[in-house]
């Protein structure tokens, strides 16, 4: 690797590393003369007065404002992560079949929402949700937004996750299809039982990356009207006229929970390293017989 870098990149001289030295203490330095404009032009405004921190960070912001917030943010997350997970595995699955029929549908169906942005899905379903259901008693009116929020995020993330069962399954070795059929397994258990777990445990890493993918997608729900975290802060913002504050905090709590979540991906990726690459390793017909015990 090292050798194949040095003829596909030449080694910087003295010279080109004194050169890049200066160009990035320049770059610092620019970036700094605009913070320090920003800072200044935002104390003139009085947006760094103590005052108003104290009511962006005091008893009654968190208690009446940044928890509730979090907890419907939270809530419309997590449902939008099993309902997307099943949409996936389903879907996943119907692209995997033996015929071309369910194939083609399922894969036009897989690619429409992954192509429609998960912003316009949300407004889409806004307005059927409170324009074509709510009339009719099923849900209240004043859950639209609620509902749309979570759907959007269920059809969006749910598309990429099929993709990802998809081409987890199809890059497995063909020996797993082959040692299956050899001890008189079909399609279907061949999947089942041999092709799809080995491909989780390969895609473990990218389903929580997907994950905070929705985690932080949900914040776009403030903009149909859906009150999360975002909407909360924005609304004490507005209150106090310390939107900026608000708006401050509410983004150091979705960068605390997002770098958990994507450290947890980061260590579950190098847990699962060595472990994938013996399960996906060409199996011969002895390793298949136990692995489908194990499974039954």
């Amino acid at each position: 690797m090292k050798a194949q870098a040095s003829v596909l990149f030449d080694a910087p001289g003295p010279r080109a590393r004194r050169n890049i030295l200066i160009s990035n203490a320049i770059a610092l330095a620019v970036v700094l003369f605009v913070v320090v404009l920003v800072l200044m032009q935002l104390d003139r405004q009085g947006q760094l007065a103590p005052a108003q921190w104290t009511n962006a960070l005091n008893a009654n912001a968190w208690t009446n404002y940044y928890l509730p917030g979090l907890q419907f943010t939270l809530q419309s997350s997590g449902i939008a992560v099993v309902t997307a997970l099943v949409f996936g595995l389903v879907f996943g699955f119907l692209r995997l079949a033996p015929f071309a029929i369910i194939r083609g549908i399922s894969g036009v169906i897989v690619e429409f929402f992954r192509a429609v942005p998960v912003l316009v899905m949300m407004f889409f379903l806004y307005f059927f949700f409170s324009r074509v259901v709510a009339p009719t008693g099923f849900i209240a009116s004043s859950d639209a937004a609620y509902y749309g929020v979570i759907v959007g995020l269920t059809l969006y993330n749910g598309a990429v996750i099929a993709e990802l069962v998809r081409s987890g399954v199809r890059s497995l070795p063909k020996g797993q299809r082959e040692a299956a059929a050899a001890v008189g397994m079909t399609n279907n258990q061949s999947l089942r039982l041999v092709e799809v777990p080995q491909a989780l445990t390969a895609m473990l890493p990218s389903l929580l990356s997907q994950f905070v993918v929705i985690l932080k997608d949900s914040a776009l729900g403030y903009l149909i009207g859906f009150y999360e975290l975002l909407q909360y802060s924005r609304q004490l913002g507005s209150g106090y006229s310390n939107i900026l504050q608000t708006l401050v905090v509410a983004a150091l709590i979705f960068i605390i929970i997002n770098f958990i979540l994507t450290w947890l991906a980061t260590k579950l990726a190098g847990t699962l390293s060595s472990r994938t690459g013996g399960d996906t390793a060409p199996a011969t017909s002895t390793t298949m017989v136990s692995t489908i015990e194990i499974a039954k």
